[in-house]
């Protein structure tokens, strides 16, 4: 599998930000352009699970995502756009990446998606990569699973999108967290055919 020259990451407010921080600097690190969208939720959570807040201003959050991910030399690969820019590339099929991730993924981003929602520019990226015939990558992170959200997920495998829940293994012997965060992450990389070495595959050394 080729590795895609653009990405849409979507950060959403389920817990696991760090599952996002972790593949966006692997993204930017093998040389991928990654569009960027953070929702509001996301942000409450980042500032919970990573001790520091996001300016709401575009360039002023990605200049601290930067800092934060020791990055700065491949700025020109990250571009963040407001949750209400719809004037933003990802808002239109004429112009969306190759492929879309909603890391994690909140259930009620889920239902959006499922129902082709689109109140905001998260909602009409995924709705515009569905239509478009792009790939499109939900990382859940929830439980329990009620009805609801098995059946919301249902519908979305029925439309070909890939569901890969933020559920890390263990044969892999982890020995820290990042371990843990790697193997999750490292499984999002594959399926993007990004080459990664955050972990051993199953039968290498």
């Amino acid at each position: 599998m080729t590795p895609p020259e653009r990405v849409t990451l979507a950060i959403t407010g389920a817990s696991g930000t760090i599952y996002a921080v972790t593949l966006l600097r692997e993204l930017l690190r093998s040389g991928v352009a990654v569009a960027l969208l953070i929702s509001a939720a996301a942000r409450v959570v980042f500032a919970t699970e990573m001790g520091c807040e996001l300016p709401q201003a575009p360039q002023a959050a990605k200049a601290r995502l930067l800092e934060l991910l020791k990055l700065a030399d491949v700025q020109a690969l990250l571009t963040l756009y407001a949750v209400d820019d719809w004037f933003s590339p990802v808002a239109s099929g004429s112009n969306c990446a190759e492929v879309m991730v909603v890391c994690p993924c909140s259930m009620g981003t889920l239902a959006a998606i499922a129902t082709g929602q689109s109140d905001h520019l998260i909602g009409r990226a995924a709705d515009v990569t569905l239509k478009e015939g792009k790939r499109l990558i939900v990382v859940p992170r929830e439980s329990p699973y009620s009805e609801i959200h098995l059946r919301n997920m249902l519908r979305l495998r029925q439309m070909g999108v890939t569901i890969l829940p933020a559920s890390p293994g263990f044969y892999h012997q982890p020995q820290s967290l990042d371990d843990l965060v790697n193997f999750v992450v490292a499984r999002i990389l594959d399926q993007l055919g990004v080459p990664q070495q955050l972990i051993s595959r199953w039968g290498e050394a």
